[in-house]
């Protein structure tokens, strides 16, 4: 299953689920959002698809650090500005599904035991 998964080289979690795709067997495409980014595009599709509060991480250093005129901007720009406040890992399947965080439904989808 063709899949694309964006997360940090830096994050637990990130790790975590990326080892359990490998010991599934699972080909991803794997892409850090500080080295690769995230095209604009994806963005958009992501908080559109999953909301604003879904797709910023609000409990991030970053996000703490951001004064209240740039937390209340657009998040688009905001999350380009800042890569690292996009929850983490989110996973884009081939159909056109996508999955923010390493949750239950993320490893169903990617048919590993949730």
């Amino acid at each position: 299953m063709p899949a694309t998964f964006y997360g940090l080289t830096s994050c637990d979690t990130c790790r975590a689920a990326l080892k359990a795709i490998a010991a599934g067997g699972i080909n991803i495409d794997r892409k850090d959002v500080r080295a690769d980014g995230v095209p604009a595009d994806i963005l958009s599709q992501l908080i559109d698809a999953h909301g604003t509060d879904a797709v910023i991480n609000k409990r991030s250093t970053t996000w703490r650090g951001l004064d209240e005129d740039a937390r209340a901007g657009d998040t688009l720009a905001l999350l380009q500005a800042h890569p690292a406040l996009m929850k983490r890992p989110v996973i884009l399947l081939a159909n056109g599904t996508s999955h923010i965080g390493w949750t239950s439904q993320a490893k169903a989808a990617l048919g590993l035991d949730p």
